[in-house]
């Protein structure tokens, strides 16, 4: 099942994420890590994410980029934790080290991501619902809130449920009969 995880940031998504993951497993179960770090804060969150999973039987994959060249490193017939769209666009929209704004970050990730998911049929997508507030950010910004918007649709389109995950709650918006039949596996 291709599943697909949104809500705000730091609420518990990715631990739940990794359980569905976990409960869809085939054979290989790969957790595909797309942050870079850039603060002490990210390095935190990485180390808390890998001890989360530690255990699990995870392989990691760093994939910070270029996610239609994810299979040349895995089984397409293993289950896939894609951990997060958020950082993915970040490091596809923001060109070290003069910090050049590639424009077109959105559309390269939709199609790597329509190439992924024609070839899996079990991954989790993690994404970040960061664009919803009323806020008028500068144009950088609104350029990355508007691209990891129409990401997120993307994937919502082509995935077989959709969940809103708040406070480690997931609020089922498609795909219910086939999600709980999963969510039973998870307990």
């Amino acid at each position: 099942m291709r599943i697909f995880i949104s809500g705000g940031c730091k609420n518990g998504k990715s631990y739940y994420a990794q359980r569905l993951a976990k409960a869809q497993q085939t054979n290989a179960l790969y957790y595909i890590a797309t942050m870079k770090s850039a603060d002490s804060e990210d390095d935190e969150r990485i180390v808390r994410h890998r001890q989360e999973r530690d255990g699990w039987g995870f392989t990691t994959i760093e994939q910070a980029a270029d996610i239609e060249r994810l299979l040349e490193q895995c089984d397409p017939g293993g289950s896939f934790l894609l951990d997060s769209l958020t950082a993915l666009l970040t490091n596809e929209m923001f060109i070290p080290p003069d910090w050049n704004v590639n424009e077109q970050a959105a559309e390269k990730i939709a199609y790597g991501l329509t190439q992924l998911l024609d070839q899996v049929e079990n991954i989790v997508i993690v994404s970040d619902n960061i664009y919803s507030d009323a806020m008028l950010y500068d144009s950088h910004t609104e350029l990355y809130r508007r691209s990891l918007a129409k990401l997120d649709c993307a994937a919502a389109g082509a995935c077989d449920a959709v969940l809103e995950v708040s406070f480690t709650n997931a609020i089922v918006h498609k795909g219910g009969d086939a999600y709980h039949a999963l969510a039973k596996k998870v307990g």
